[in-house]
This record gives C-alpha cells, sequence and structure tokens, in this order.
C-alpha cells in the first residue's frame, strides 16, 4: 500500500511519512509516559481537558527528523537509522547526521521515537457544556459503554463556541485519543477541522448536532416525530395559535424541529403564520425579545414552544412578569426535559431524549468505526414527550 503523506497532517510535529492513523498517533500528540498514566483503574474513568490548556502560542516548535533529512537532502529513515548507528548506514552518512544533530541542538521526540507503541485507551468527547443534565447524561452513556470495552473518556467543552471547538479538537490529539464523539457547537458552520480527522482516518462520531453524516456514524432524535408529537398534544387541548422558537438555522436540530412543526400544524387542520415561527441563537434576551414581540401581536400565540428548556424558562418568567397565566392563557413546553423542568411553576412539559441511549449508542458506533473505517451508519432514536402542568388547561 502507498505511503500517505504526512506533511498535511494538520497536528504533527514530526512530519514523518507515515502509513495509518495508528502509526500517526504514535508520533503526534502530548507524550504521557506509561509511568505517569499507567492503565488507569476503573475508577479513573474521566478527564475534563480545557480548550486552553494546550496554547500552541506556549510551545517552541521541536527540531525534527525531518528538518535534518531535508537539510542533508536524505531520507527521514536514514536519518533515524544513523542517529542509531545502524549498521546499514554507511559511516560518512552516520557522522554527516550526528554532527549536524549536535550543531542543531537535535534531540528526539519521544513521539517520534515511536516509544509509546500501546494505545491510550481514551476517546475524546466535545460537547456544548459540562453542566446541564441533557449532556451529562449523554456522558454518562458514553462513559459506560467505553468503561465495559476497557476505555476511557477525555472531555472537553466547546462552550457552544466553534472556535474552543477547534481548539478542543486539537488538543484532545494531542493527548493522543484514539478517536472523538462530538456534539457540535451552536456556532459550527464550518467542518474542516472534522474533514482533516476524517482524511486522516481518526474515528469520529456526532450525536443530536449532526454534519458530514454521509460520511461520519450519527445518532440522533427523530425531531420531527418529537416535535409533530407537541403540537398534536397542543391542538388536541385545545390551543391554536402555536408559536416556536427555533435554534440557530444552519443547526440539524433546527432544521428537523422546523419541518415537525410545519408539518403538525398541516395534520391538525392549523394554519401557518410565518410571524410564530422565529430562529434564535439560544440567548436569553433574545427569547426575551421575540416573547415581547409575539405578545403585541394583534393576535398573540396561546401556546409557545422551544429549542430547548432554557430557552422556555425565559418565555415562562416574562409570561409571569407580565400577569399572563401559564397554561390557562398561554400554554407552554420546552426541548430536552432538563432535571429542573419539574421545579418550575407550573412544572414544565417538556420532549424527553433517551439521553443514556444516545451516549451508549454513540459509544458503540465509535468502536464500530475503530474496526471498520468505511462504516458509517446514523442511528435515529424516539423522544417522548413528557406532559406537566404548563401545557394543560384542565390541571
Amino acid at each position: 500500500m502507498p505511503f500517505k503523506s504526512h506533511d498535511s497532517y494538520p497536528f504533527c510535529q514530526t512530519k514523518c511519512a507515515l502509513q495509518s492513523f495508528a502509526e500517526k498517533k504514535k508520533c503526534c500528540g502530548t507524550y504521557f509516559p506509561s509511568t505517569f498514566f499507567p492503565t488507569p483503574p476503573l475508577s479513573w474513568i474521566v478527564f475534563i481537558i480545557s480548550a486552553k490548556s494546550f496554547s500552541p502560542v506556549m510551545a517552541k516548535r521541536h527540531l525534527s527528523l525531518k528538518d535534518l533529512a531535508t537539510e542533508l537532502n536524505i531520507s527521514i529513515s536514514t536519518v533515524s537509522r544513523a542517529l542509531k548507528n545502524h549498521p546499514d548506514i554507511s559511516p560518512e552518512i552516520t557522522k554527516k547526521v550526528q554532527d549536524l544533530a549536535l550543531a542543531r541542538n537535535y534531540t528526539p521526540n519521544p513521539l517520534a521515537m515511536g516509544l509509546l507503541k500501546q494505545e491510550t485507551r481514551m476517546i475524546g468527547v466535545i460537547v456544548p457544556d459540562l453542566v446541564t443534565h441533557f449532556y451529562s447524561s449523554i456522558i454518562s452513556g458514553i462513559e459506560e459503554y467505553a468503561k465495559s470495552r476497557g476505555y476511557f473518556i477525555l472531555l472537553a467543552s466547546s462552550y457552544e463556541s466553534m472556535e474552543r471547538e477547534i481548539e478542543s479538537v486539537s488538543n484532545l490529539l494531542k493527548a493522543r485519543v484514539d478517536g472523538m464523539i462530538v456534539c457540535l457547537s451552536k456556532e459550527t458552520d464550518r467542518f474542516d477541522h472534522f474533514l482533516r480527522l476524517i482524511e486522516n482516518e481518526i474515528p469520529l462520531v456526532f450525536f443530536d448536532r449532526l454534519c458530514l453524516t454521509d460520511r461520519v456514524p450519527c445518532v440522533a432524535i427523530d425531531n420531527k416525530d418529537a416535535v409533530e408529537k407537541i403540537i398534536r398534544h397542543f391542538h388536541e387541548g385545545g390551543y391554536r395559535r402555536i408559536a416556536f422558537i427555533s435554534g440557530p438555522t444552519h443547526l440539524n436540530i433546527s432544521h428537523d424541529r422546523v419541518a415537525g412543526y410545519l408539518s403538525g400544524l398541516q395534520k391538525a387542520g392549523l394554519d401557518f403564520d410565518p410571524c410564530l415561527l422565529r430562529p434564535c441563537n439560544m440567548l436569553v434576551e433574545e427569547a426575551i425579545q421575540i416573547t415581547d414581540d409575539w405578545l403585541a401581536l394583534p393576535e398573540p400565540p396561546d401556546a409557545i414552544f422551544g429549542i430547548n428548556d432554557r430557552i422556555i424558562f425565559e418565555v415562562m418568567k416574562e409570561l409571569r412578569n407580565r400577569g399572563i397565566k401559564i397554561p390557562e392563557e398561554v400554554g407552554v413546553i420546552g426541548f430536552a426535559d432538563e432535571f429542573h423542568a419539574t421545579f418550575s411553576t407550573p412544572q414544565l412539559t417538556s420532549t424527553m431524549h433517551p439521553t443514556r441511549e444516545i451516549g451508549i449508542k454513540a459509544a458503540e458506533l465509535f468502536f464500530k468505526k475503530m474496526e471498520d473505517p468505511e462504516f458509517v451508519e446514523t442511528v435515529v432514536l424516539q423522544a417522548k414527550l413528557v406532559v406537566r402542568e404548563s401545557s394543560v388547561r384542565s390541571l
């Protein structure tokens, strides 16, 4: 099999001509000696990596074997063997290589010397945040399955920032993870950092917020069906002016939920009013402004649901501030069924994701991808509408 050029690998410091990701992983990243990071006991199952923990400005570029090889116009393998006094290399070449290495203050890179030959047994996991129940439950599912396979996870948060997501990808590679499981940030509308992983045969899985589904295994819920259930529930409860605060328009979850909104209205025999469909960037201020705009309409909505629970909690707060009764005057439904949905007044109806199952399925797909680099599959799970006080007038 012909060798792939390793020069284009964006995170490589040694720039070796390598043949596979398994070999690339031996040369790229941060070296964790086995005496420092032994094979972890099962209680050491999760590490958290900051997006800023490996700052590129902190490290001076290491002089590589390739640099020596380029200067002497010989192959990297010849340089490597000459530094080891290999008998197949002539004394003249050996002397030239060793003299140049001494003059340039070359010191062997442990990664380039192949001192790490065993897998790290780490899976990098990137999520938009580490505090919501939604993501923590999915992480638990990933961890559970990874643990059953003798792996542990290394966590990073994008904090809903594409820039931090890119940094996290780089940092996880430097930590020598065996691959990654990712939920996109709300800002992510370019995928070069993930394409590089794919091109270098690094196992990658997406969940919930997806991209590159024709090349990467994914796990999602049936967002269209989930929203149709919301519309049907509202309609059966006598609500007719149903408003939807959607998410950023480039995200797959927004596309699918808008499709469910439109089809749900059609199935219920309700007219679509463009004024009642508003995207937002998942910011509190936007949710408040959209609610104020709707309440100022000649015919305000009598039901509102949103892209997530956090947005809907702000809607509920604004409705209460205006003296509007929930659910008698306006019914309200969230999305994701966060833990505190039962602590609101009234208790919030919300769409419950099978979060633990999402995590387990994502991990299962990851190991399938490790075993078969050509493997691609999208698993679609069903969500459940958990009905509580905020959407039922009779309660």
